[in-house]
């Protein structure tokens, strides 16, 4: 079988030095906030171009406590609204909501999957407060418009860059576009963990060191709390495990860049949509990182029925759109049609940096050989 992410030949890419930074830590005695803390911290937020990172115990968390942070700093209040993509990942909303203030949903540009500028546009009032982009997919929103409609209107922009690792526009990096950005360590992940992880990235210093106590159970200082927090860290286990990832994170996004460009060189079954206006060439100024590589098919379940019985696995990201989630029924009345089509069709091959190229040129004679049912 071909895998959708084979997590394990993934790690076995670095294993020797993975198992070299297991072991320093557990002979270091030392596993909550120390060295290998901060030097990951240090080289992320370098990486990112950001002057601070603060390391979480997971993607979601970087979200809630940036928002929760702003509301402490007291710029955010209750019922503030916020501008979300209408076809993100439920976390995205989650943490919106988890902190009193109201979702947007804004519709997607169907080309890019990102949110639409303009459609934000359509969507402010009074009441809106913030914007939270989400790099879908491994492609940077449309961040030079973003910042300029958020500036105009006074909005906090909170980069989602749980899929985004490295991507960039202009060499301007996920995580240091906005007045805050949260990153995911999932495994899965381009730069992945062995275990839930995530941080936050930022310039601004106050917001650093809000976010930081939050998660230290709202104390700067041991036994003195300032806020009511929570326990949300980055160990160091998962620290050392990251800074060994971080790396090869280049050498492997440029990898899956290859065989993506493979795939849309090559895919030629009218029945597929693939992703379009896409660079791949480093000289260019947008790195999209292909966290995912997404098609659109009329009749998806069909294509990955087709595909699984040829020993291909796909997922979908994701079949069902948010507001259409039982957790918010109250949004179920809204009209999102092109979010409800990408849910509808979408579909995710396989992609990763231990994919072979002959088995990506598998995955493309198993989608050109697909035949729609056209009765």
């Amino acid at each position: 079988m071909i895998k959708f992410l084979d997590l394990k030949a993934i790690n076995d890419l670095c294993r020797d030095e993975l198992v070299g930074a297991c072991t320093r830590v557990v002979d270091s005695g030392w596993y909550i906030g120390g060295k290998e803390l901060q030097t990951f911290e240090h080289d992320f937020a370098h990486y990112c171009g950001a002057e601070h990172c603060i390391g979480v115990a997971n993607g979601l968390d970087a979200l809630v406590l940036v928002i929760r942070a702003w509301k402490e700093l007291g710029r955010l209040s209750d019922g503030d609204e916020v501008l979300v993509p209408s076809n993100t990942y439920i976390a995205s909303i989650l943490a919106i909501s988890e902190n009193g203030l109201v979702p947007v949903l804004v519709e997607p540009d169907p080309k890019t999957f990102n949110i639409c500028v303009e459609n934000a546009k359509a969507a402010i009032t009074p009441k809106t407060r913030m914007i939270l982009p989400v790099h879908l997919y491994g492609r940077l929103a449309d961040m030079p418009k973003i910042m300029d409609f958020a500036r105009a209107h006074d909005l906090l922009v909170l980069e989602d860059s749980a899929q985004a690792h490295g991507a960039m526009i202009d060499g301007k990096k996920a995580g240091s576009w906005g007045d805050a950005s949260g990153f995911s360590f999932y495994p899965g992940k381009n730069l992945g963990a062995l275990g839930d992880a995530g941080a936050v990235t930022t310039s601004d210093e106050v917001l650093a060191k809000t976010v930081r106590a939050l998660g230290n159970y709202g104390s700067h200082e041991k036994y003195k709390n300032v806020y009511r927090g929570v326990n949300s860290r980055l160990d160091e286990m998962q620290a050392a495990c990251l800074s060994v990832k971080l790396k090869h994170l280049d050498q492997q996004t440029a990898y899956r860049r290859e065989i993506a460009e493979l795939y849309s060189n090559s895919i030629t079954n009218p029945a597929i949509t693939l992703p379009v206006d896409v660079a791949f060439k480093a000289s260019t100024n947008e790195c999209h990182v292909w966290h995912v590589y997404t098609v659109l098919c009329a009749q998806r379940d069909d294509l990955q029925a087709h595909l699984a019985a040829q020993g291909i696995q796909t997922l979908i990201h994701y079949p069902i759109p948010p507001h259409l989630q039982q957790a918010y029924a109250e949004l179920k009345d809204q009209q999102l049609p092109v979010s409800t089509q990408i849910h509808e069709q979408i579909l995710s091959l396989p992609i990763g940096p231990t994919l072979s190229v002959e088995e990506a040129r598998i995955v493309i004679e198993a989608c050109n050989s697909f035949k729609p049912d056209t009765v």
